[in-house]
């Protein structure tokens, strides 16, 4: 899910006011049983889901829109594949045709220059925060031993990020891309 709003992301005085009133990026609305068909009985939540984490990508904010979404999609996959609850159940629409799933929660993606692209990795491996980074030279290689030997060859504050995300407790992902803005 991509929220695209110019707001940036609350700080830790406001996440106590968010959690009270509602946020649409760490909330799932039930589905209303007024046109879902068998909403009621098909086991969706009749209330707001509330998640304890949050999943945050944040992009350079230099990249082409070609080169935004192909980073948004190699960092989430490094996202879903990093624990097994993550993903929910396929899909399937009401012919009987089944879907692959999908990310449990909401996704936010951000932006930042590169500078701050640094800081906010350099945070989330200090906070102990499980990230994913996608680096410049990750466009010229063509598959994933490539993608990790051209990560490996660099000292971690010297990478070229493009593009960062992370999995982790709501106010310490917050905490570590603040500064960051809404991706737009």
């Amino acid at each position: 899910m991509h929220e695209n709003t110019n707001s940036t992301v609350p700080s830790d005085a406001s996440s106590s006011a968010e959690a009270a009133v509602g946020n649409p990026v760490t909330e799932a609305a039930a589905p209303s049983s007024s046109g879902d068909l068998g909403a009621q009985s098909s086991g969706y939540p009749r209330a707001p889901v509330r998640f304890d984490t949050k999943v945050v990508v944040v992009l350079r904010d230099d990249l082409l829109p070609w080169q935004e979404l192909n980073v948004t999609a190699f960092l989430m996959s490094g996202i879903a594949a990093s624990e097994d609850d993550l993903v929910g159940e396929n899909y399937r629409d009401a012919d009987g045709n089944d879907y692959l799933p999908m990310l449990r929660q909401p996704v936010m993606v951000m932006s930042a220059d590169a500078e701050k692209l640094k800081s906010i990795r350099s945070k989330a491996l200090g906070r102990g925060i499980p990230t994913a980074v996608y680096t410049e030279e990750l466009f010229s290689t063509g598959h994933d031993a490539a993608n990790r030997a051209a990560v490996a060859a660099v000292p971690a504050e010297q990478l070229n990020l493009v593009g960062v995300a992370m999995r982790g407790a709501k106010n310490a992902v917050d905490r570590t891309v603040k500064g960051a803005r809404m991706h737009e």
